[in-house]
């Protein structure tokens, strides 16, 4: 068992859910003080950041972060989950679509987007899921949401099938975008596979399979985790003790927030942003 607080960065296997992933991490750490930052759906696999005792409080500033997605496209073929997990609703011909018809659909998911969720998303309606909602035969539609696409790049074409890599922000649904662009050329879409890449500066290769993480479990130390996932600020005695009792600090921060300050025997104090001339607490880890 550890008391220790910190990251675990999973790459998830596909078939599992977000949540059984949680579990393992609770039996492996041997503490039920586990939570992640922004689920995978169980056909998706990779980068899961998930957080350890105090570090779980880290997780709702990670989630603000940019995600990074490598997918697949199937063109012409329209599912009730707008993924390979539903049912086909339809079918179309794709025969007459050329590339460059299919690059300028995708061209345009680039930018700041509204876009609306997939009905069996996790969106709360109400206090309760919408794929709960769905499961029990109720119709749920869900209001757009703004969200934006910093990057889409196509990486090949081949007879209905679209490879593409997105970086995007916090709240989009790479599958809404296979919907989104298969309705735009006329043919219906779904998607067929997606791996995430990075969550914020954690990618791949600070990923470990569960497997992994059972044999050597890889807990980044909360000192460790703060620097790489924010900017940082180095306080004096003076600062430290005021950062412990959560009061503002006159300072200039590197960034407007959040900041990671530490203390001068580099322990990880809490979150800052600049407020003016002085700095204020986003969340305080000591204690």
């Amino acid at each position: 068992m550890t008391d220790a607080p910190g990251l675990v960065v999973v790459d998830k296997a596909g078939g599992m859910t977000s949540h059984d992933v949680v579990s393992r991490v609770r039996r492996l750490a041997g503490t039920r003080k586990v939570g992640h930052a922004g689920t995978l759906d169980p056909m998706a696999t990779g980068v899961l950041v998930l957080g350890v005792n105090r570090a779980t409080r880290l997780l709702g500033h990670l989630l603000l972060t940019d995600k990074r997605y490598d997918a697949t496209v199937r063109l012409g073929v329209t599912t009730t989950t707008d993924d390979a997990d539903g049912e086909v609703v339809v079918t179309a011909p794709v025969d007459h679509l050329d590339e460059s018809a299919v690059r300028a659909a995708f061209a345009d998911q680039v930018g700041e987007l509204d876009q609306v969720p997939s009905s069996v998303s996790a969106v709360k309606v109400d206090g309760r899921r919408a794929y709960q909602r769905v499961r029990e035969g109720e119709e749920v539609e869900l209001a757009p949401r703004r969200v934006t696409v910093h990057e889409l790049v196509v990486r090949d074409v081949r007879d209905g099938e679209v490879d593409v890599s997105v970086r995007c922000s916090s709240g989009t649904y790479i599958r809404a975008i296979a919907r989104d662009v298969g309705v735009a050329l006329g043919v219906g879409g779904h998607l067929t596979a997606l791996r995430r890449t990075a969550v914020g500066p954690f990618d791949l290769t600070h990923a470990r399979t569960l497997e992994e993480h059972a044999e050597a479990f890889g807990l980044i130390p909360i000192e460790d985790a703060a620097r790489v996932a924010f900017p940082a600020y180095d306080l004096d005695d003076v600062q430290a003790a005021d950062v412990r009792h959560g009061r503002r600090l006159r300072a200039a921060l590197p960034a407007a927030g959040p900041v990671a300050v530490f203390a001068p025997d580099g322990a990880f104090l809490a979150l800052y942003a600049q407020e003016g001339d002085v700095a204020r607490a986003v969340a305080v880890f000591t204690g």
